[in-house]
């Protein structure tokens, strides 16, 4: 007998019918809009469940059952269900996000003729199923294959299906009469459609983006990122690579609007140059409005805590963690005020965090070592962290978020902070190391004495040209630093705007402007922190803070603050009238603008 081997390949399909297999799953569309009255004829819809019936099953359980519902008075009573969840989920939403949701057509339960509930039996195929033994959720992602292949044959026959998502599954499970242990995979809403969109209806309303694939493939070990056939991508050159200097016809164009808007011109003093700032980053004028805005907070523990440069235990750190996750943190109170999202990322908190909703694991180590000891981290530790920033910011941004903002907790940051910011300003560690949390004089002088032992230690007191800054950060930052140093290199090559909040920011944006300075024209400083580095750092960055209120809590709440301002200065270019349009006279053509006042 012949070995596999020795036989030759299956031959590929020719290539009409392999375009026509890949045209469906490019052209698939979850499907809300556009459904016809028209009945959808047995013969097709047979074709479509005979092709959800071929999906593979572990086992050849076949776990899925196709309930069709055609009947209007039911659909008329899901509907409701379908209804009620929505309300609840809008109130979930902050109020930017929320006016956009309620635009949104989520489901055509009435609009389409046929309703299908994709159902899967969990113990179909006895007590020992072929496969299931270790992985008991086996039965589920069968039944998804089955709605995928049932997805694309629809598709191919010409025929849109929705998935309708907003159900308590046993409500709907009792509406439907189904058994207690038969679980909805899916309610799908499928009928003849007047035409498929373009792209997915939440990327054309600006909801979400798709992630491209390059993203998602990685190369024998996860994150190292590579398409097949290519080398693997590093993601911090190749973000930085992604990163555009300012549009400068865009700047133009601010400038020239903002000078025929009805008001003095330059009266609306740093506004303006915020205004102009987003144009040339987002390429055009106006820019997007910088809404919703999505607060990321990067917690992480601080191996230089040993030292006792605060009087605060290190498991503070976990434990506000677990208070913004509860929403009773000042971040989350001026967060609600001004409609932003917040998320928790534990980039490297020394405990371990239950799951919970908001918190994004991304745990590089159980804290920085003793940065007086030794680096506070590898170099691969540094890398990676900055390369979750770069993720976060991503996935944020393909989530909707079109404004991000730098959140961090972190007890003994202010003091990697203040050595971050010396060794990238220069100056001296007195200069640069402030009270954190409100220590008194014997531990701040303590506190910066750590600060230049570090320093010493690792040859920053006076850092030498063409220093790579990765190495700086590893030497002596924090985990947060790190990230959100990628955060902000993924914002700028996103050309999504970021406010920065305090000291731990202005550090971390000192290390992403030594990695990329064209990432600064993503940054606005959104406060003046009361910490002394954090002066130094926005200085040497050129930024001016918007607000100046003594804060110094960190959190991402004085960013929050200035986020108004952010958006106001936008809103100005999108909104206000020009002298044209208004029908008022400009200064040198008879009454003079000088005379309208604030």
């Amino acid at each position: 007998m012949s070995s596999a081997s020795d036989s030759p390949p299956s031959p590929p399909w020719d290539d009409a019918e392999r375009a026509a297999v890949y045209r469906a799953i490019a052209e698939r569309r979850d499907m809300r809009d556009g459904f016809r009255p028209d009945a959808v004829d047995d013969a097709v819809l047979t074709r479509v469940l005979e092709a959800a019936h071929r999906a593979p099953s572990v086992g050849l359980t076949q776990p899925w059952d196709f309930l069709i519902i055609r009947d209007r008075a039911k659909r008329e009573r899901i509907r409701a269900l379908a209804e009620r969840q929505r309300a609840l989920y809008a109130t979930t939403l902050p109020p930017a996000r929320a006016a956009r949701f309620d635009g949104l057509k989520v489901e055509a339960i009435r609009e389409a003729p046929v309703n299908i509930v994709v159902t899967c039996d969990p113990t179909r195929g006895g007590r020992n199923p072929l496969g299931r033994h270790v992985q008991p959720k086996t039965a589920q992602y069968s039944v998804a294959c089955a709605v995928e292949n049932l997805w694309l044959a629809a598709r191919a026959e010409g025929l849109g299906a929705g998935w309708v998502s907003f159900f308590d599954e046993r409500e709907l499970a009792d509406e439907l009469g189904l058994p207690a242990h038969i679980e909805i995979i899916a309610y799908l809403c499928v009928g003849h459609v007047t035409a498929f969109p373009p792209a997915p209806m939440l990327a054309l309303t600006g909801w979400a983006r798709r992630r491209p694939l390059a993203w998602a493939v990685h190369d024998e070990a996860y994150g190292r990122r590579g398409l097949p056939g290519e080398d693997t991508v590093n993601l911090i050159e190749q973000t930085i690579a992604g990163i555009a200097p300012p549009d400068e016809d865009a700047i133009r164009d601010a400038r020239d609007h903002q000078a025929r808007l009805t008001k003095p011109p330059g009266s609306l003093g740093v506004l303006e140059d915020v205004s102009v700032q987003l144009a040339g980053l987002a390429g055009r004028c106006p820019p997007p409005l910088p809404e919703p805005a999505a607060v990321a907070v990067f917690a992480a523990d601080h191996g230089v805590h040993a030292q006792g440069v605060t009087p605060w235990p290190q498991e503070v750190t976990a434990q506000m963690v677990a208070n913004f996750l509860a929403g009773g943190a000042v971040v989350n109170a001026f967060a609600a005020q001004v409609g932003a999202e917040v998320s928790v990322v534990d980039i490297g908190v020394a405990a371990d965090l239950p799951p919970a909703p908001g918190l994004l694991p991304r745990k590089i180590a159980h804290g920085t070592a003793d940065m007086t000891a030794g680096p506070a981290m590898t170099s691969d530790e540094a890398r990676r962290a900055v390369e979750t920033g770069i993720e976060v910011a991503r996935d944020l941004v393909s989530a909707g978020a079109r404004c991000l903002v730098t959140g961090d907790m972190g007890i003994a940051n202010t003091t990697a902070s203040a050595a971050l910011i010396a060794a990238f300003t220069g100056l001296p560690p007195e200069r640069v190391t402030g009270r954190g949390t409100g220590i008194d004089d014997a531990t701040h002088a303590h506190k910066v004495e750590i600060v230049r032992r570090a320093l010493t230690r690792h040859d920053l007191l006076n850092v030498a040209p063409g220093r790579d800054p990765l190495e700086i950060l590893a030497a002596v930052g924090g985990l947060e630093h790190a990230a959100l140093a990628g955060f902000v290199l993924g914002a700028a090559a996103l050309r999504v705007p970021v406010v920065l909040d305090g000291v731990i920011a202005g550090a971390a944006a000192l290390a992403a402007a030594a990695l990329c300075p064209r990432a600064l024209g993503a940054c606005v400083a959104g406060h003046r922190s009361a910490e002394p580095g954090h002066a130094a750092a926005v200085d040497r960055l050129g930024l001016r803070p918007l607000v100046d209120l003594e804060l110094r809590l960190g959190e991402g709440t004085g960013a929050l603050l200035a986020l108004p301002l952010v958006q106001g200065a936008v809103r100005v270019l999108h909104e206000v009238a020009t002298f044209d349009s208004a029908g008022v006279s400009e200064k040198d053509a008879g009454p003079r603008n000088d005379m309208i006042t604030e």
